[in-house]
């Protein structure tokens, strides 16, 4: 109680939103049994905290954009990299305008999706229609305190649904990048059943054991090369991927990993990703700096192509 009596008083003089320093630290504390240190931060989770309450680039908008992000990273690194759209809107029309199997997922949000292996019939659809409605009544993010966003535009999107293990969801290689240097492989596994994850270095070494041993893509070079491309600019950026017979392929953005309110499988991984963080701080060139529209997808596609040689 003297703790959080001490940094309430701290909060006194700085400046922003009071209510939402109360929010993000009270989410923290009941998830994480401690207070995030928001004047010097030292773990990746406290800085996620930090970035929530005051990174204010109109950028992070564009990444949390599932069609503006895919487009992106489409002119980045070529457009073999994207999954194709099938369709997109501001909500569903009164018949499927895509075929199955697929993917359906709300552009604006995260963790919200439904896999369609078949075309739904009337009812079914009518119901699809009145979930979906329910993701876009409102922007993704606010009760989080996830400003990226609060500005993307609400709607959904359909994709291919990709072949995944076991006849479930494709793995999913999530790439932590800081200061442009990828680090660390976060491969999660089972998703939409018994979801679970192992973190692992650059090198594909698990950093704490785990029973899952899953095998390194085998487009891993190809990854982490097109996740520094994509992260130029950025003190911290993860870049998800998927693989499908070799092939990488671009999955979205992220700028608040579980929001900074997963732990880690050991306390010394939330510090050491703090540590590159804080150092991918001094300095960093503005993230506004890098072209996302003019870049050449000729010359991002030679770095990764020679990756994946």
């Amino acid at each position: 109680m003297l703790e959080l009596l001490a940094e309430m008083e701290a909060l006194v003089a700085a400046p922003g939103d009071w209510l939402a320093t109360i929010r993000v630290m009270l989410c923290y504390a009941a998830c994480q049994h401690r207070l995030p240190d928001l004047g010097h931060p030292r773990r990746f989770t406290d800085w996620v905290q930090w970035r929530k309450l005051n990174e204010r680039d109109p950028l992070q908008t564009v990444l949390m954009d599932k069609l503006a992000s895919k487009a992106m990273a489409g002119r980045r690194l070529g457009p073999d990299w994207t999954v194709p759209t099938l369709w997109s809107g501001p909500q569903l029309p009164d018949a499927p305008p895509f075929a199955a199997p697929a993917i359906l997922k709300a552009r604006h949000g995260c963790n919200q999706y439904r896999v369609l292996r078949d075309l739904p019939d009337a009812r079914e659809w009518r119901g699809l229609q009145a979930l979906t409605q329910q993701w876009t009544r409102a922007p993704y993010g606010g009760w989080l305190d996830e400003w990226g966003y609060a500005g993307v535009p609400r709607g959904l999107i359909a994709e291919p649904l990709l072949p995944g293990e076991d006849g479930g969801l494709p793995r999913d290689y999530k790439i932590y990048v800081f200061g442009g240097q990828a680090t660390h492989v976060q491969v999660h596994l089972g998703r939409g059943r018994r979801h679970r994850w192992v973190l692992h270095d650059r090198d594909y070494r698990q950093l704490v054991p785990q029973a899952d041993r899953p095998p390194p893509p085998r487009s891993l070079g190809a990854m982490l090369a097109a996740a520094e491309e994509l992260a130029a600019g950025w003190d911290f950026l993860r870049v998800d991927f998927y693989e499908v017979a070799g092939r990488p392929l671009f999955g979205e953005f992220c700028l608040y990993p579980g929001s900074g309110l997963d732990p880690f499988a050991a306390d010394w991984i939330d510090r050491e990703l703090g540590r590159l963080w804080a150092e991918a701080r001094q300095p960093l060139p503005s993230a506004g700096a890098v072209s996302w529209t003019n870049t050449s997808s000729r010359s991002a596609s030679r770095v990764v192509t020679s990756s994946m040689a």
